[in-house]
């Protein structure tokens, strides 16, 4: 196991739920959502010796961050998206949505504690568009991962009625909801939810999959209507983007990217982009790093555009965070 400043986020969220025991982390784990739940449990599952320094340094630095935190002298609308965008990045903005303005969906709230497959067993003999309100429902994430067990002959079309929604009548959704809690045996509650879908969110659906599965789908769009199409190109986010960073944001960004990801997503690379990440390294952290890429041997494609994504998904939660901006370039990317 690495040293305490090399652990990410999740590896130092899982020390400190296993420091605190069984009944306390429990409860910790009450108040997360299905997503954090499973990425926390699969971290605590791989934590197969955790030393008494790295459990200190955790426990220290997280004692030193919750004394520094007050949400004292802000409004309280305010504190909860600052506190939401850093603990859940890219996913926040759906869930500040519902919790400032009273949103709930129990049927379709139960999808996101269902693994991918089972989703798309629920969902795929559904229309389009009753796929499309579903997709735009769920965290882009989980979205994406049920796209990869659905027909492809519906994909392409449910993704275009997705990216051409704006908003959705809430008796619409209130029927849907009930639909779902049939088959799922929950409780049906009543939907304020109104606004989903759009360009950007089947952006963000789309920037999770495989680049050629990405592809597919945005010809599909393109053949039925070729505006909504570059609407959502234009809405992506791609590695190469990566070269529009300020230099500040691009050394933030550094801190946070395992360096294994690094090189294998940089074999993939132009040589600008390359330049621009070796200039806002150490100089000595540069030269480790073409040694690396150097010594490194042929990778395969998909290997590449895997650690590539899992960079701008790295970059997307700080931008949420907003401790990056993504947009530097002049317009937004997003």
């Amino acid at each position: 196991m690495s040293a305490e400043a090399d652990l990410s986020g999740i590896e130092r969220s899982a020390i400190l739920l296993l420091s605190l025991g069984e009944d306390e982390a429990a409860e910790v784990m009450r108040h997360l959502g299905p997503r954090e739940v499973q990425k926390l449990g699969a971290a605590m599952a791989k934590m197969a010796r955790v030393s008494t320094d790295q459990a200190r340094m955790v426990l220290s630095d997280f004692r030193s961050r919750l004394e520094h935190q007050t949400s004292l002298g802000i409004g309280s609308d305010q504190y909860i998206r600052g506190m939401l965008s850093k603990a859940l990045g890219d996913k926040a903005g759906s869930v500040i949505d519902r919790i400032l303005h009273g949103g709930s969906a129990s049927g379709l709230e139960n999808l996101k504690w269902m693994d991918a497959r089972s989703v798309a067993d629920l969902i795929k003999l559904e229309h389009p568009q009753v796929l499309a309100m579903i997709l735009a429902y769920m965290e882009p994430e989980q979205a994406s991962e049920v796209i990869h067990h659905l027909p492809e002959r519906t994909v392409g079309e449910a993704m275009m009625r997705l990216a051409s929604l704006e908003t959705i009548q809430p008796g619409a959704l209130t029927e849907l909801n009930e639909v779902l809690e049939e088959q799922i045996s929950g409780d049906s509650q009543s939907l304020q939810v109104a606004t989903m879908g759009g360009t950007k969110a089947a952006a963000e659906i789309l920037n999770r999959l495989e680049t050629s599965r990405s592809s597919n789908i945005i010809d599909q769009i393109r053949a039925s209507d070729p505006e909504l199409a570059e609407k959502v190109q234009e809405k992506m986010f791609v590695f190469d983007d990566l070269l529009r960073l300020d230099d500040r944001s691009m050394q933030t960004l550094l801190r946070e990217l395992p360096s294994d990801s690094l090189v294998i997503a940089l074999k993939g690379a132009p040589a600008p982009l390359r330049d621009k990440f070796f200039s806002n390294m150490s100089k000595r952290a540069a030269e480790m790093l073409r040694d690396d890429l150097e010594a490194k041997g042929p990778v395969r494609v998909s290997e590449v555009e895997a650690a590539q994504k899992t960079i701008l998904q790295v970059a997307q939660r700080l931008d949420a965070a907003g401790q990056i901006n993504l947009s530097a370039g002049g317009e937004d990317l997003l």
